[in-house]
């Protein structure tokens, strides 16, 4: 079987040409086009919870809300949310990076085994400083932090207790529905 692997330049090139629909759900991973998961019910209230929950880091962060975070030459992704360096306008004429993530969120309703086995390690690679990964099967959140390039150094699974980013605390219960 032979695979095409696509560069970010040709995945751009064909979303412009139209071959990949505006709407269409996808993401670069490593060279390859991935189809994403649609988002459920549980899986839209979890995230505009997140959203609340996170919006008094505005200003602090630039809140980006299931938009594009390149990873690499070959690798765009399109996480639930993300916390951004600001000021936003430094994104005014390119799209943010891994350097420039201040913490990555994945809501996982059908996903969490991709989340985990595919796209927690090309954040560590990328050197994203924190990823949460919000499990809604099993009501729990996986804390990665501390990127190694190879995995993280320090994992964690909260089933209640905080989550704490940039001195705001968000209680783990208050994320899942």
């Amino acid at each position: 079987m032979t695979r095409y692997l696509f560069s970010l330049e040709d995945f751009h090139r064909m979303a412009e040409a139209g071959i990949l629909p505006e709407d269409a759900r996808v993401e670069l991973l490593e060279g390859e086009i991935v189809t994403m998961s649609p988002v459920g019910k549980k899986h839209a209230y979890a995230l505009n919870t997140l959203v609340d929950l996170l919006a008094p880091l505005v200003g602090k962060a630039v809140l980006s809300v299931q938009n594009p975070l390149v990873l690499g030459p070959t690798t765009e992704v399109y996480p639930d949310l993300v916390l951004l360096t600001p000021p936003r306008t430094r994104y005014r004429n390119r799209l943010p990076e891994g350097p420039d993530a201040l913490l990555v969120v994945e809501v996982a309703e059908t996903s969490l085994e991709h989340d985990l086995g595919v796209k927690v390690p090309l954040y560590a690679k990328a050197g994203v400083p924190e990823v949460w990964v919000v499990d809604l099967a099993r009501n729990r959140v996986h804390v990665f932090r501390k990127p190694t390039g190879e995995g993280f150094g320090h994992q964690e699974v909260l089933e209640e207790g905080e989550l704490e980013i940039l001195g705001l605390k968000v209680p783990v219960r208050e994320v899942l529905p």
